[in-house]
């Protein structure tokens, strides 16, 4: 009896990494054999194209770089009457009748805007004029550089 007490295991106070490593170097191995085989997702936006002929006439809603809203006809006129938010709808559709008196809902909006303007703003006059029943509305761009 005494000569099994002098007989005593230590428990061992480290971590085999090999096996781990070996677990790491098959999932490595795995998953570059299997990336090339998956093919990336293409995402497909949409594309904008030019109108094959500019209207005769359209309502222009110019937003400046202080949130004044104006609305004018076309490019014709400099001077646009001022408008908010609330009151909108009515001075484009009144400008709209004064573009095409028989046509009013056929007179597209374009929405010119200053570079320097909040992304929200564009998106509140848009959400404005389709409430109120406009549904040719466009964006303004500039080409070039």
């Amino acid at each position: 009896m005494a000569s099994s007490r002098g007989r005593t295991r230590r428990t061992k106070n480290e971590i085999n990494m090999v096996p781990f490593i070996d677990v790491m170097l098959v999932l490595l191995i795995i998953f570059m054999v299997t990336a090339p085989l998956i093919a990336p997702s293409q995402i497909e936006l949409p594309t904008v194209g030019q109108a094959s002929a500019a209207p005769k006439g359209y309502v222009q809603v110019v937003i400046d770089k202080d949130d004044q809203i104006q609305v004018r006809q076309g490019n014709a006129s400099r001077d646009g009457r001022a408008a908010t938010l609330r009151d909108l709808g009515e001075q484009v559709r009144s400008v709209q009748s004064l573009v095409s008196p028989t046509e009013t809902a056929q007179v597209p909006v374009v929405i010119t805007a200053d570079k320097s303007i909040r992304y929200e703003t564009v998106i509140k006059v848009m959400d404005t004029l389709r409430r109120t029943g406009i549904e040719r509305v466009g964006l303004s761009v500039q080409t070039g550089g």
